[in-house]
């Protein structure tokens, strides 16, 4: 990666573990398109990875450039499968050669002050016909001191996702998630500025505004939210 993420301002990884109904959702757009060999780029404790496991999942690598993360992740994983998964500590650049079926970016490109390159790297350890599967935080006027605090360079919409994105890229899809979220993040910005959430405002988001999202981000066709997920297939 061209700017490797190694060192976190607080607790957020500890804090986000916790929002199960958020994973869950999320995964649930991704979910039908990981498949094959799995590369999981910036896994942090690899919290994720339990949602997105399913049968047609051959081999799982959990790729971090935080020893201190990638120790954590045998702590975090349920599914049995993944218990002997591959860990590596490093970086994109680390896999020259190798090909994987679905390469999974879940808020971590937004670290990566050169993502477009780092993309560029994925296309390139992609099978033909495999997927790049990315969750990034949206839109940057909702940019706030907690997003500096935990060194996110950007915040992302369509447009600028799709200028990062090799062109050969076939976009599958790309929406907005979290619509109901969104005002709560505009309220911080303009109104609480915090550097960083308490437990329980996570658990308040997670277990009361992503439910209703669910069921109010199809009413708003997907036109906005907190997050933005894309699914990119490799021709």
């Amino acid at each position: 990666m061209a700017t490797e993420r190694i060192d976190y301002v607080g607790e957020e990884l500890d804090l986000f573990q916790h929002a199960t109904n958020w994973k869950t959702y999320f995964a649930s757009r991704l979910k039908p398109y990981v498949r094959g060999r799995v590369l999981d780029a910036g896994c942090g404790m690899g919290v994720n990875a339990d949602h997105l496991w399913n049968p047609q999942v051959t081999d799982w690598t959990f790729l971090e450039p935080d020893p201190r993360l990638l120790e954590q992740v045998p702590a975090h994983v349920r599914t049995p499968a993944l218990a002997h998964a591959r860990r590596m500590n490093g970086t994109t650049s680390s896999l020259a050669g190798e090909r994987f079926d679905t390469i999974l970016y879940l808020d971590v490109i937004e670290h990566i002050e050169d993502s477009a390159d780092e993309l560029r790297r994925a296309y390139e350890l992609l099978q033909n016909g495999g997927h790049l599967l990315i969750l990034v935080p949206a839109f940057n006027h909702l940019y706030s001191p907690f997003d500096k605090a935990i060194g996110h360079f950007r915040r992302y919409d369509k447009r600028i996702l799709k200028a990062e994105l090799p062109p050969e890229l076939i976009r599958v899809r790309t929406e907005y998630l979290d619509s109901l979220a969104f005002f709560l993040s505009l309220a911080n910005k303009w109104f609480l500025k915090q550097a960083a959430p308490q437990l329980k405002q996570v658990l308040f988001w997670d277990r009361t505004i992503v439910p209703l999202s669910r069921v109010a981000d199809p009413l708003f066709l997907h036109a906005f939210g907190k997050s933005l997920v894309a699914v990119c297939r490799k021709p």
